[in-house]
């Protein structure tokens, strides 16, 4: 096996492309160093490093060596790199059952894999619900903007059916909060539910066909262990219960007011979406098996020099694992995860020998952190946010998640940013390594919730996560990555990546990293934010 088909002639392939190294940066970021990075993390070797799995632990090994070389602290458990994260992991056991009845009429089944997906349900061996279906919209309910898909509907004992993804007319992140699977199970179980099923529109189709889930739905889903030993589950009492496709909507919609074909239409146009008790009642049996695993956050500490500010940390954070090994596609069974999210790690390590050679320690501590468990629901980034291992308060993130450096990037998205006071850190960051800031222009993503940097926004530590963007040809590049191989084999080495963009990548992160850890004034929420208001304590909210 060649785990590093790279080396021949990688210096002449390395500086001709355009050569961030050239530039006049403070330090100077080394694409060949994320190329080994990206090498060795996304080699068959590691197998996918899905969490709890030997390839994980091998990995994981690897960056804490990396730490250690770059003169970090261990910052884990009792003086290790690791923080072990107790895991429950659970998966179906067969397909399920799923079956529409009508008041009159033959049982109809949902076709697994092509009308419906299973749901997940944490710590349950068996779930069976039989109940009618209620049609909630959005299944959105945001006081702030008068919006509430449950206000009339009698839904106390029933399974909702909700649309995936935000009502078109929020804030981009704010969308994302509201169209998170998270959120809409919450809002489910207050207003009385007992599952949620979600259905997809023709566009979210077009974006992300439906039966590609069919090819993952053996793989170990997860959640984290409280102390006395239960499966962390926010609302146990409204499961998921399964995805169904446009073909699916139709068996559930068959006798409503409204079609499910008039309803996705009026969603697809962004038009105000009806909401209505559905004619059919839906039974659904499953089974899963279960067991308990662990597997481990790498934590590195670079304690500031200030006798006050040491003791705030600034987290720099990036998942290490990835979807580990699943069904064949195009005869490859590995999830190598080179830009999902090697590329993210490999930028990471990089930002951490900038500030170990840059000869000047930053003010305010900088934690170093390779999450596990991003793909399973940014559960490794949330033990650490509610456990965190470092003594101090966490006053800031910058999360560094799944770059796409397959061109030489001129913008990027600042997700969070202009929330908090990290906005002017971000912007100067940019102005020097010659970057400009874009809109986020794929609000449909719902990108805000979906890495790690969320998990601690939800414990009020003002965040944000750099998404390369898409002018210079970004637009097709990311585009294309989403359709043809994020979360497949593809994401691999052969994919033609740009290591002097991650170089660039690199950079702006050092940047902003180290002007929020030498910044007399602590990182604090924008007055009146959304996410500030809801999950951070008066004291972290600015004046102005």
């Amino acid at each position: 096996m060649n785990l590093f088909p790279w080396a021949a002639g990688a210096v002449a392939a390395l500086f001709a492309s355009a050569a961030v190294a050239q530039t006049a940066a403070p330090f100077q970021p080394s694409p060949d160093k994320i190329r080994a990075h990206v090498a060795f993390l996304a080699s068959d070797l590691l197998e996918g490093r899905e969490a709890g799995s030997k390839g994980y632990d091998i990995a994981a090994n690897y960056v804490a060596s990396q730490f250690a070389q770059v003169g970090l602290k261990p910052a884990g458990d009792d003086g290790t790199w690791f923080q072990t994260v107790p895991l429950v992991a659970f998966r179906p056991k067969d397909e399920g059952a799923y079956v529409v009845k009508a008041k009159d009429g033959a049982p109809v089944p949902l076709v697994f894999g092509e009308e419906v997906l299973i749901g997940r349900n944490a710590g349950a061996k068996d779930h069976k619900v039989a109940a009618p279906l209620v049609f909630a919209g959005w299944g959105v309910v945001a006081p702030e903007r008068k919006h509430d898909d449950y206000k009339g509907l009698n839904v106390k004992g029933k399974i909702v059916v909700v649309l995936t993804g935000g009502p078109p007319g929020f804030q981009t992140e704010e969308r994302a909060f509201y169209g998170n699977a998270r959120t809409k199970r919450e809002a489910a179980a207050k207003a009385g539910a007992v599952g949620v099923i979600f259905v997809s529109t023709p566009k979210d189709e077009a974006r992300r066909p439906f039966i590609e889930g069919k090819r993952t739905w053996q793989a170990w889903s997860m959640t984290w262990r409280a102390p006395d030993g239960t499966a962390f589950d926010p609302s146990p009492s409204a499961p998921g219960l399964g995805s169904v496709s446009v073909r699916g909507a139709e068996k559930l919609f068959a006798g409503a007011s409204k079609t499910f074909a008039e309803v996705a239409a009026a969603a697809d146009a962004g038009k105000p979406v009806a909401r209505f008790a559905l004619a059919t009642n839906l039974d659904v049996t499953l089974s899963a098996e279960v067991k308990t695993i662990q597997s481990a956050n790498v934590a590195g500490l670079l304690e500031g020099s200030d006798p006050k500010l040491k003791d705030e940390v600034v987290v720099l954070s990036a998942h290490l694992d990835h979807i580990g090994v699943t069904a064949p596609l195009n005869g490859d069974e590995i999830n190598n995860g080179a830009l999902d999210n090697a590329g993210g790690i490999a930028t990471t390590l990089e930002v951490a020998r900038a500030f170990s050679e840059s000869g000047r320690k930053p003010k305010r501590s900088i934690l170093f952190l390779a999450v596990t468990a991003e793909e399973k629901g940014l559960l490794g980034a949330e033990y650490f946010a509610r456990n965190p291992t470092v003594r101090g308060a966490l006053v800031a993130n910058v999360n560094l998640d799944m770059p796409i450096l397959t061109y030489d990037f001129l913008d990027v998205v600042a997700f969070g940013a202009e929330r908090s006071t990290l906005a002017p850190a971000v912007q100067r960051a940019a102005q020097r390594v010659g970057v400009a800031l874009s809109a986020d222009p794929m609000p449909e993503e719902g990108l805000f919730t979906r890495s790690d940097h969320f998990r601690f926004v939800e414990v009020g530590v003002p965040s944000t996560f750099l998404m390369t963007g898409f002018q210079n040809g970004g637009e097709a590049k990311f585009r294309g990555f989403l359709k043809d191989c994020y979360h497949k084999p593809c994401d691999d080495l052969g994919q033609g990546i740009d290591y002097a963009a991650g170089a660039k990548f690199a950079w702006i992160n050092y940047e902003i990293a180290r002007e929020l850890a030498d910044d007399p004034a602590r990182p604090r929420w924008n007055k009146g934010d959304f996410f500030g208001n809801r999950f951070a304590p008066a004291t972290a909210i600015a004046d102005q």
